[in-house]
């Protein structure tokens, strides 16, 4: 019946007026009518399927290994952070047993920030001042994802285009992922304040979604210049090496430090304590330069809660001079 439903709807949607007239048309529909009223009374006859009820339990199926998440901040689209950071939840599951972690992509930083404010993932690769808002909400700094050298914002730029000095922005847009990306949004507009460039006065800033979106909108022409920092810029280079040969950097920013892993704290000491040590460990297994290669990724550091205080002081004078991080 459903398929002759659906046959009758899509001749419904592309049969045209001058050929409703025609007798083989009328033929056509009568029939097709009278077949649609006949399964549905037929449909009306059949005894109703049995439901089976769903079964609910707060324990994982007996067997089955327990599944604890991995949410990356989005640094690329959900399908390229997917075979970046694959490798690493494969790493990390052939050697925990008896769990199983999941990586989880975010379509947009706010997605993103949203389920670690409901606490929903175990563990989490936040930028620095996610780490902050994480902390408030029972997350806990395990180590550092890269070299601190690494995190810094860097502003893109055609080649063609006769930018020379942050000046030359004035009038015109500017790119950037999200309002709360540290590297590629708050350290750039800090760099441009620093310059003389009223950010909230002096240009357009448009936020974009994702680093990838950010160079790609100085390539099409749409932005003037388009803040990011290396290593999606390192994978733009290696993905797109044709658009990127019209890009260059113009400027960089003082770097900061960079992506935290964070695991919440009522993740089992035994699981955490496994994850840190195969992290920090991980530049030294045979594969493990594989591994971080494909997330752009030098190694992993130790750090902690601790390790992110500068960031506080940071965010707060940019705050008080530029804009509120978040959208009050």
């Amino acid at each position: 019946m459903l398929r002759l439903l659906a046959r009758y709807i899509d001749c419904m949607s592309t049969s045209g007026q001058d050929d409703w007239g025609n007798d083989s048309t009328r033929r056509w529909w009568g029939t097709a009518a009278a077949g649609f009223w006949l399964a549905l009374s037929f449909a009306a006859c059949s005894p109703p399927a049995t439901e089976v009820a769903l079964q609910y339990s707060k324990a994982p199926a007996s067997g089955a290994p327990e599944l604890y998440r991995l949410a990356v901040h989005p640094l690329h689209n959900p399908q390229k952070l997917a075979s970046a950071y694959q490798p690493l939840v494969d790493h990390l599951n052939s050697e925990l047993g008896g769990v199983q972690i999941e990586l989880e992509a975010s379509r947009d930083y706010q997605v993103f920030e949203q389920k670690f404010r409901n606490r929903e993932p175990a563990f989490l690769l936040p930028n620095p001042w996610q780490t902050l808002e994480a902390q408030k909400l029972g997350y806990e700094v395990i180590a550092m994802a890269g070299d601190a050298a690494d995190f810094k914002g860097i502003f893109i730029v055609r080649k063609d285009s006769g930018i020379t000095v942050p000046a030359d922005l004035k009038g015109k847009t500017v790119s950037y992922p999200s309002r709360t990306a540290l590297a590629a949004a708050i350290m750039p507009q800090q760099f441009l304040h620093e310059h003389g460039v009223d950010v909230n006065r002096d240009i357009v800033n448009a936020y974009v979604g994702s680093q990838e979106s950010s160079i790609m909108n100085v390539y099409l022409g749409q932005a003037a210049a388009g803040a990011t920092w290396p290593p999606p810029w390192r994978l733009f280079q290696k993905d797109y090496p044709a658009e990127a040969s019209h890009l260059r950097v113009i400027w960089e920013t003082p770097p900061l430090i960079n992506n935290s892993v964070m695991v919440r704290n009522d993740v089992p000491t035994s699981l955490r304590d496994k994850v840190t040590g195969m992290l920090l460990g991980l530049h030294t297994r045979p594969h493990g330069a594989k591994v971080l290669s494909a997330m752009e990724t030098a190694r992993f550091h130790p750090a902690n809660d601790d390790s992110y205080a500068e960031v506080k002081s940071y965010v707060a004078r940019f705050e008080r001079n530029i804009r509120p991080v978040e959208a009050r």
